[in-house]
């Protein structure tokens, strides 16, 4: 777990029957307040994410500067039960607060990461609910975008040494897939959502699980493309990703 920095400023509030916090970085923001976390009061500023994820998030012009605000929903089949209550742990245990600070470390590590601009939960019982704040990175597309488009072949490349580089830091990224990795247009590259995602000695076996559900997802996402032709593709990635490992970058 991120230490506690002396930077962030942390603010309680009341919703209906919860109770909650706000924890954002002091040095950007004079304050935050908790109808941030809510599309609705964006209205026609809030707009869907439609690229990846579980259709919790919306492109949002909020004061500071533009932003995605996400929502924490749950997958497969513990979204039968709740989409997006987690059992309660304790403040610093949050979806929200913990990837607030892990993005911040990373960040701080000089590594391409979107800035974290605030973190929130509600707290209702055992139960909670959260939701984060990241600027929003414009102009890039995602590895995934990149696969359907035609201007230009996926920077197979550049993607093999951009997570050579994080894992380098020890970065172990809970869910390495195609849409959470940015490219823009002269080439630099992003690594975006850091939810349950963790620093970390450097080890073979996370390092390999991080690779295995990237080639995972583009197989996913290949279309017409065939299955040789993902593993070839993942192969250039795959080479660029040892060299640039054995050299410690």
């Amino acid at each position: 777990m991120v230490s506690f920095d002396a930077s962030e400023s942390l603010t309680p509030f009341r919703e209906g029957s919860g109770y909650g916090a706000i924890l954002f970085d002091r040095k950007h923001l004079r304050q935050a307040e908790p109808d941030w976390f809510d599309p609705g009061k964006w209205g026609e500023r809030a707009r869907p994410v439609d690229s990846g994820g579980r259709g919790g998030a919306w492109f949002v012009d909020a004061p500071s500067s533009q932003c995605v605000l996400r929502k924490y929903r749950r997958g497969g089949l513990a979204a039968r039960f709740s989409r997006d209550r987690y059992l309660w742990h304790g403040s610093d245990r949050t979806r929200s607060f913990a990837e607030f600070r892990l993005t911040r470390a990373l960040l701080s590590r000089g590594l391409p990461v979107p800035r974290p601009v605030a973190a929130s939960y509600v707290r209702e019982g055992m139960f909670y609910r959260a939701a984060i704040l990241i600027e929003r990175l414009v102009g890039v597309r995602s590895l995934g975008d990149l696969l359907r488009a035609e201007d230009a072949p996926p920077p197979w490349e550049a993607t093999g040494r951009l997570i050579a580089r994080f894992h380098r830091a020890g970065l172990d990224h809970a869910d390495l897939n195609a849409h959470n990795i940015l490219f823009d247009a002269e080439g630099k590259g992003w690594l975006i959502d850091f939810d349950r995602s963790a620093l970390r000695i450097p080890a073979t076996h996370w390092r390999e699980r991080n690779l295995s559900r990237l080639k995972r997802s583009l197989m996913k996402l290949r279309g017409a493309r065939s299955e040789e032709q993902v593993r070839y593709d993942f192969a250039l990635l795959r080479r660029a990703y040892d060299a640039a490992w054995s050299r410690g970058y």
